[in-house]
């Protein structure tokens, strides 16, 4: 496995590879690697032939007052998982490799996706996550890369944004992965106390129990945002910051479960001081609704 810095030689690596053959498999992550990085690395592997795990805490996508000095790290310990998960390349570049310059004067801004769900609490996030990502495709070069669900909006923003600027990337969006006791995987876990840990499965708990109202046939989208609102409520550990309903793909708000629509009951809540998001997808099909939790990990993460 290569461990890489510099622009210059990811660049000349992902060259070698399409060369070879091989199609590249890219994985961004901010590192404090857990088991939900490591099951987009073996989809990667499972559907590319050279795979590439970016770890890079972007300073951009920090806004005034958060976490960006105290957001967890553990190098070692990210290359050790990489190397298991059979990685061909890590590329782990500093600030000033990845931002020569300072604080750059181009950026990458995707509309309406972006002004409100996680937008309205932390206006200039996505803003610095198309910035780097963009800056990640063009370094890497046409490829496959692989995202997490459970940043739901994240994701729809990314898609939209490749879309939009014909960026020569294939985005895919992988299952969330959770704790055996259904806790999203999410390096700030790390910022958990025991009993806000605990706290915390209010939220899942939550989703879940929404989701099995619209498989029962409850339609309304007030009906089950208050599910979820009702639940959280009776944790005293745990502040909803917001509940939403929205379209998957075009994160447009949704009154009503309609059939043959995707929909995203989507979440963020402050236990204790720590901020976390969540999600479930709700589809209807011939009047029938399923719901897509994401899975259980199996063992257990750095976290």
């Amino acid at each position: 496995m290569l461990h890489l810095t510099s622009i210059v030689d990811l660049r000349a690596a992902c060259d070698r590879a399409r060369g070879d053959g091989r199609r590249v498999g890219l994985v961004p992550t901010m590192g404090f690697l857990h088991e939900g990085h490591r099951s987009l690395m073996r989809e990667a592997r499972a559907e590319t032939g050279f795979v590439v795990v970016t770890i890079f805490v972007n300073p951009l996508q920090f806004g005034a007052g958060e976490d960006l000095d105290r957001y967890p790290r553990d190098l070692g310990g990210d290359l050790a998982q990489c190397e298991a998960e059979g990685v061909d390349v890590v590329f782990a570049p500093t600030a000033a490799e990845m931002y020569p310059r300072g604080a750059p004067l181009t950026t990458v801004h995707v509309d309406r996706l972006t002004a409100d769900l996680c937008g309205a609490a932390r206006p200039t996030h996505f803003d610095g996550v198309t910035t780097v990502v963009t800056k990640l495709f063009a370094i890497t070069g046409p490829c496959r890369a692989f995202f997490g669900r459970k940043d739901a909006q994240q994701l729809a923003v990314i898609a939209r944004m490749t879309a939009d600027l014909n960026l020569p990337v294939d985005v895919v969006g992988c299952p969330i992965v959770r704790e055996p006791d259904g806790l999203a995987l999410s390096s700030r876990n790390a910022y958990l106390s025991a009993e806000e840990r605990t706290a915390a499965l209010v939220l899942s708990r939550a989703l879940e129990a929404a989701a099995a109202r619209a498989m029962a046939g409850e339609r309304d989208a007030s009906a089950l945002t208050a599910t979820v609102q009702d639940l959280v409520a009776a944790e005293p550990r745990v502040e909803l910051e917001y509940v939403e309903l929205r379209d998957a793909h075009e994160l447009a708000p949704v009154n009503e479960l309609a059939d043959g629509t995707d929909v995203l009951l989507a979440l963020a809540a402050r236990v204790g001081a720590t901020r976390l998001i969540d999600n479930v997808t709700i589809a209807i099909r011939g009047g029938e609704a399923t719901a897509d939790l994401g899975k259980r990990s199996q063992g257990a993460t750095n976290i």
